[in-house]
């Protein structure tokens, strides 16, 4: 028995030495994320569910200035292109593609969305609010010392334990929730530059 107990008590102690608090899970995440340079692009998938309309989902390609968002609504596929000076819209209901010139505030910034991924502790107190066999659910609540009063009061970021890659990062603004999820790093040129062979049959409205 006494040989039973102290198993018993030793794998607990190691149990307990391999715990880690929500600081170096998010620590490690962000160790893990810095291996990849803005030189490398990222795609990531946004969900947005606005009140009384509904939710949308978009991937996004981003590579330097250069920028892709394939979007879905209501059956109606949405594509835009832009390299910080042009865009092109793709309308599937219309079959027409519109070239407009990109206005300084829209031109894409590569450390935008990733970095709440990145620098997700500034300013937020961060527990885990639940563990799984497979990840780690942290809820990060707004510090009372956070500077930036328009930040949201609260986010729900999720870890793999295997890679301690990001799965996602939920979070509310005003009358909409938001979660983004399924982010990769590695885009190509062509992913995000406009082909007008991939639409052969599109017309073509030049608005610049």
């Amino acid at each position: 028995m006494k040989k039973l107990i102290a198993i018993i008590s030793f794998i607990a102690l190691a149990t307990a030495a391999m715990a880690q608090t929500a600081e170096e899970i998010v620590s490690r995440m962000e160790a893990e994320m810095s291996k990849h340079n803005e030189s490398e692009g990222f795609a990531m998938t946004m969900d947005i569910k606005i009140i009384l309309i509904g939710t949308m989902s978009s991937r996004s390609y981003v590579l330097g200035d250069k920028m892709r968002i394939e979007a879905n609504r209501d059956g109606k596929d949405f594509v835009t292109w832009s390299d910080g000076k042009t865009e092109w819209n793709y309308d599937s209901e219309k079959n027409e593609i519109e070239i407009t010139n990109a206005k300084p505030k829209e031109k894409t910034n590569t450390d935008g969305d990733t970095k709440l991924f990145k620098d997700i502790t500034a300013g937020y107190d961060i527990k885990i609010d639940k563990e799984t066999a497979t990840e780690w659910h942290i809820r990060c609540k707004r510090s009372r010392s956070n500077p930036d009063k328009d930040a949201p009061k609260r986010m729900d970021l999720v870890v793999a334990k295997e890679t301690y890659w990001p799965v996602s990062l939920s979070t509310s603004v005003t009358a909409a929730s938001v979660t983004m999820r399924d982010i990769s790093f590695g885009v190509t040129e062509e992913q995000v530059t406009f082909n007008p062979k991939e639409f052969p049959q599109a017309t073509i409205v030049d608005n610049r």
